[in-house]
């Protein structure tokens, strides 16, 4: 096996706001995090598991090296296997360290363990995970093949986000592509299946109420008269009503959105196509406002200008249109979430559902929203002021930046999606279950049900299998914290312990799914299992090793090279593509008349669209748009799912060198 190496540097860019484009700070974020040792941190008498402190942060970013090895084909010699080991070292500054912390923490991946309110990053402080941070670690171990085995109890005991809504974005100024179907998702997403009002008692618990959080934006009915009445007229019972500053929290915690004003522009687009109205801003005469303004073309219920209040008083509601928009009256699938009728408590405070910041100043107030929210700047890493908290009097009225960075303001809607024709194979329903959680689960419970259930089991973990042969990476500081041995590099320590997880686990299935007598053995073709026994005789009983017998053991690793390892794969696959088409053949046919199947299968289609079909609708032509709205880009949205969040039931303890974190999006 040849070995070849390159050592490559990365300038990160910058978009207009002043904040390294999304990828970049995903990347770096997640790289940060596998170097650092999550360890329990004191302070103020309290103790922080999993945590980190500024001092950690900053050393580390200030040197960090990530290796990544890929295995393939020799192109000379298609018989051998050829590993390419990338490294790329970021190098900053202590005060571009904290800047880049303080990017991760607007974008809700890490944020204070000692105060959740804060909104800054500080000197001396400890930061813990947030869920959105913990399901963007997971899809980052996961796609680029990292054994990351210390990061394990952060996995198994902290909350995860099981759904994160991504939005496409421009590659040129990284900005979101506004589209109708864009907001539609996104706006689907925000109001969730039914209107959201959460239980009291569940404000206890941490975990319990992101939980709750996670089904829509938090709910709560306030007594208060509709702006049209100018202060006069009887009190109203308004359902269905929100703050200002929960509704940008929400958005941050629970999709790709990376920052305050990014997400009070997607709400003022709520408002332009009359998703959300306005009930009530009491703010006092002191107090200022910073509003956002968002245009484009004005198309039957879709206003050409729609405008946002950020301010700690300012009170919002879902609209008719938006209640029909989310299809709360539509039929549920039995065992979704029920619909929870309002408490119709008009003595709610409202304001207890936001996470304000806790970081009050003075200084700079006549200049914040300028500095911070003005033309062509993001959010200021060194503001001591929130978005919905300034000390100037005045209303600041700001142009979203989307639509500064364009030459000028285009219409906001594209063609419908198409619809398709043709009928759909059992293949592709095999496929569109195996790709969405929700249904990968109930027909789990089918197999179950038939005792079969192992077809399935044998198919995902080859899946994880295969995913994980080809890539491997390593995140280390430089001149300090990395685990590597003293004479090896980070990339070849972590290329060694990666073959032997995958030899461990390449036995794992062997013994788990085709062994004689196994626990879970599959009923396969006789000629397939026959060739897969002859192999690993040939392979395993060269040079005197130990004598195979049906079983794979411990001791056969050592005679396992990462060409005989690939071949396995292609046995593997073999097998796989067998079981597949006996699933889809057998299975799935009598799966698909269930009433469960059906009304899940509707609800997962109507509201949600994963990251693999957002891959393939990618690969289609774009429909026609109609007349005038030729120039309109046309944006996605789609979910990644965490399996890791997905799976925290009781299961088998993991296999040696398996990470569970790993399994994410398949």
């Amino acid at each position: 096996m040849a070995t070849k190496s390159a050592t490559s540097s990365h300038m990160m860019k910058t978009t207009k706001r002043g904040r390294p484009f999304l990828k970049d700070t995903l990347d770096l974020f997640a790289t940060l995090i596998v170097s650092l040792d999550l360890t329990t941190h004191k302070q103020f008498f309290r103790t922080f598991p999993n945590s980190f402190t500024t001092e950690e942060a900053a050393t580390n970013l200030s040197s960090l090296k990530f290796s990544q090895s890929t295995r393939g084909p020799d192109p000379r010699d298609p018989t051998r296997i050829v590993t390419t080991t990338t490294t790329t070292t970021f190098s900053m500054t202590r005060d571009m360290a904290k800047a880049m912390c303080q990017h991760f923490m607007d974008a809700r991946l890490i944020e204070n363990a000692a105060d959740r309110n804060s909104n800054l990053f500080k000197e001396r402080g400890i930061y813990m995970l947030t869920p959105k941070g913990l399901h963007v670690l997971e899809r980052f171990i996961s796609k680029n093949g990292m054994t990351a085995d210390h990061l394990l109890k952060v996995f198994s005991s902290q909350p995860i986000c099981l759904k994160l809504l991504h939005l496409e974005r421009r590659g040129t100024d990284d900005e979101i592509i506004v589209s109708q179907s864009v907001i539609t998702a996104l706006f689907r997403r925000f109001a969730g299946r039914g209107a959201n009002y959460m239980p009291e008692q569940v404000l206890k618990d941490a975990a319990a109420e992101y939980h709750e959080r996670s089904k829509g934006i938090p709910l709560v009915d306030v007594m208060d008269r509709p702006p049209q009445m100018m202060g006069k007229g009887p009190l109203q019972n308004l359902t269905h009503c929100f703050a200002a500053v929960a509704a940008l929290e929400w958005l941050c915690d629970f999709t790709s959105i990376v920052g305050r004003d990014e997400a009070a522009e997607m709400a003022a687009h709520f408002v332009r196509f009359g998703l959300i109205t306005l009930v009530s801003d009491k703010r006092k005469g002191g107090d200022s406002a910073v509003i956002f303004t968002v245009r484009g073309a004005a198309t039957g219920n879709v206003s050409a200008q729609g405008e946002f209040r950020c301010t700690a008083k300012a009170i919002y509601r879902i609209s008719d249109e938006g209640r029909k928009l989310a299809r709360w009256d539509s039929p549920r699938p039995s065992g979704g979430n029920a619909v929870r009728s309002s408490p119709n408590n008009s003595t709610v405070n409202l304001e207890s559902t936001a996470r304000p910041s806790a970081d009050h100043s003075a200084e700079g107030g006549a200049n914040m929203s300028e500095v911070s929210y003005g033309p062509g700047m993001g959010v200021g890493v060194n503001s001591k002021e929130s978005l919905a908290q300034t000390t100037d009097a005045k209303i600041h009225r700001r142009i979203s930046m989307a639509e500064k960075l364009r030459e000028g303001y285009k219409a906001g809607e594209t063609a419908p999606p198409p619809t398709a024709t043709g009928k759909e194979s059992n293949t592709d329903r095999l496929r569109h279950i195996l790709d969405e959680p929700a249904l990968r689960s109930l027909f789990r419970e089918f197999l179950r049900g038939n005792f079969c259930e192992e077809n399935l089991s044998f198919w995902l973990d080859v899946q994880d299998f295969k995913r994980r042969f080809s890539t491997t990476s390593s995140a280390a500081a430089a001149g300090g914290g990395s685990r590597s041995a003293a004479k090896a590099t980070p990339g070849q320590v972590a290329m060694e312990k990666h073959h032997e997880a995958l030899i461990s686990m390449a036995f794992v299935i062997y013994n788990t799914y085709l062994a004689p007598s196994s626990p879970c053995e599959l009923n396969i073709d006789h000629g397939l299992r026959n060739e897969l026994v002859v192999y690993l005789n040939e392979i395993l009983t060269t040079d005197g090793g130990k004598q195979f017998h049906g079983r794979v053991e411990v001791e056969h690793a050592a005679q396992f090279n990462a060409t005989q390892l690939q071949t396995l794969i292609r046995l593997y696959e073999r097998i796989q593509t067998h079981v597949f088409r006996l699933m889809a053949t057998d299975s799935v046919p009598k799966f698909i008349k269930t009433s469960r199947f059906l009304a899940l299968r509707n609800w997962v289609e109507e509201f949600e669209v994963t990251e693999g079909d957002a891959a393939k609708k990618a690969d289609v032509a774009a429909p026609a748009a109609p007349p005038g709205l030729e120039d309109e880009e046309v944006g996605r949205a789609y979910m990644s799912v965490s399996q890791a969040a997905h799976e925290r039931k009781p299961e088998p303890a993991p296999t040696a060198g398996a990470l569970v974190p790993t399994k994410s999006i398949q």
